[in-house]
């Protein structure tokens, strides 16, 4: 299985091969719709002329990576601090997993050790991080003993809470309506 989001077909192909854009993509999933988040890795790689690497990102001259992440159409809603977060990912990558992000899930031991992972990356707080664990599991196979546990409430496999519960435009409508009742619950109990 593979994500199937109502993107273009070659952005969806390339989450699917390369788990670095998937890994930015999810980076890259907050403040703007996931279907946004989900295809700038693949904006990004048009944009440089070339899949790019851990290690090329990391290194990548800051105002130069700037300029690609503002380019109009902009890859995220805030460029500048997206374009900084993904080359602090990049460099962690480096430097835990030799610049390998799949190395960030094919080795953990279970699905507590790939949470801690996931979690210790930059900009990956509790949340982001189940999620992705959850999108792993369920998309990817990435199923090390207790990943369903580790991913809380997302792991629930009849859940339609995140990106790792969208496989038809149906599941995408459910995931939408799951999060407007969230921000609807939370501004009420703010109320």
């Amino acid at each position: 299985m593979t994500l199937s989001l109502p993107i273009d077909p070659q952005a969806n192909e390339l989450l699917g091969r390369s788990p670095l854009a998937l890994l930015l993509g999810m980076v890259l999933d907050q403040q703007v719709p996931m279907e946004k988040a989900f295809s700038s890795p693949y904006v990004l790689t048009q944009r440089l002329g070339h899949e790019p690497d851990a290690r090329e990102l990391a290194g990548y001259d800051p105002e130069a990576l700037v300029e690609l992440f503002a380019r109009p159409p902009a890859l995220h809603r805030f460029p500048k601090a997206m374009a900084a977060r993904t080359q602090e990912v990049c460099r962690a990558l480096v430097e835990r997993y030799d610049g390998d992000p799949a190395r960030l899930w094919s080795d953990a031991a279970d699905g507590r050790e790939l949470l801690r992972r996931v979690g210790e990356l930059p900009g990956f707080g509790r949340q982001k991080a189940q999620i992705f664990v959850a999108l792993l599991g369920k998309r990817f196979g990435v199923t090390p003993a207790g990943w369903r546990e580790a991913a809380g409430d997302y792991g629930d496999p009849a859940a339609h809470r995140s990106v790792a519960d969208v496989t038809d435009p149906e599941s995408l409508r459910r995931v939408r309506e799951f999060k407007q009742r969230m921000k609807a619950e939370a501004k009420a109990a703010k109320g």
